[in-house]
C-alpha cells in the first residue's frame, strides 16, 4: 500500500505521532475535516478540467468551421473561373 509515497510503516508512524499530539477524541474530527477539504479540492479540480474541455472543444468547433468556410469560398472562386 503505497499513498502519496508513503509506505505502511510510515503511516503507522504518522498515527502515532497524531494520536499523541491530538489525543483520540480530536484525531477522527481532524481527519473528517482533511477528508471533506480533500474532496472539495477534487471537486473544484474536475470543474476546472470540464470548463477546460469546453473552451477547448469550443475553440476546435471553431477551427473547423473557419476551415469550411474557406473550403467553401474557394470552391466558388474555382466555378467562377471555369
Amino acid at each position: 500500500m503505497n499513498i502519496f509515497g508513503i509506505g505502511l510503516p510510515e503511516m503507522a508512524v504518522i498515527m502515532v505521532v497524531g494520536l499523541l499530539v491530538f489525543g483520540p477524541k480530536k484525531l477522527p474530527e481532524i481527519g473528517r475535516s482533511l477528508g471533506k477539504t480533500l474532496r472539495s479540492f477534487q471537486d473544484a479540480s474536475k470543474e476546472f478540467e470540464n470548463e477546460f474541455k469546453k473552451e477547448a472543444q469550443k475553440i476546435e468547433d471553431s477551427v473547423q468551421m473557419n476551415a469550411q468556410l474557406e473550403g467553401n469560398g474557394e470552391q466558388k472562386e474555382k466555378a467562377e473561373e471555369a
